[in-house]
Order: structure tokens, then sequence, then C-alpha cells
């Protein structure tokens, strides 16, 4: 299971950071990442990481705003997300699979969400 938290309601320009509390999986030897969806709108792929820290990836939409970082001693995903907009209003999902290259398709685990709020 992936347990989300840390979303609120935040001003433009401010920063959250999002955890991913995985439990009854050895995380460490997963990717995880973070989807969001805003109303409306398709479910977009925000951010992954694999289980050793080697390789990540960045929505252009995002890129040098959010910075994702795992720590697997603690079972705990994080994308720390400053200079927000309001655009990157959303519910905040985190996804976890085996193999970083098919996260971003189909993953295997995917936690509820937490609901961020930009305002303007």
């Amino acid at each position: 299971q992936l347990q989300a938290s840390g979303g609120g309601l935040v001003q433009a320009g401010g920063s959250l950071r999002l955890s991913c509390v995985a439990s009854g999986l050895p995380f460490g030897i997963y990717s995880m990442g973070w989807f969001r969806q805003a109303p409306g709108k398709e479910r977009e792929y925000v951010a992954a990481i694999t289980g050793s820290t080697d390789r990540t990836y960045y929505a252009d939409s995002v890129k040098g705003r959010f910075t994702i970082s795992r720590d697997n001693a603690k079972n705990t995903g994080y994308l720390q997300m400053n200079s927000l907009k309001a655009e990157d209003t959303a519910v905040y999902y985190c996804a976890a699979d085996v193999i970083f290259s098919t996260l971003r398709v189909a993953p295997q685990y995917l936690g509820q969400g937490t609901q961020v709020t930009v305002s303007s």
C-alpha cells in the first residue's frame, strides 16, 4: 500500500512537501513516482525516481521547481514542490513499480490522492 500526505492550500509562489509511505512491499527495489490530476484534465505523470536513486524523471511543467527524493530506510518517498503555481492545483497520487519505464503507464501500486490547491 501507498499512503500519500502533505497536501494543502498554499499561495502561489509557496512550497509544499508531499510524502508517500509504503507498506507491505520491498520499497527499496521499487521505482516510485507521482501523478497528478486536475478537474477535467487527464492524469499527468509528474516525477519519478528509481529505487537506487540513480535515475529521475520530471515533466517539463515541473522541471526546476519540483524535486523527487526518497528515504528507503523509512519506506518513504517525497515530492518537494517550490514556486507553486495555480496550474499545479490537482490531486497528487504516488505510485510504485518494479520497472521504472512502466511506472508511468501502468504502475503496480497507486496510492490514494492528496489535494494540493494553489491560490493565485
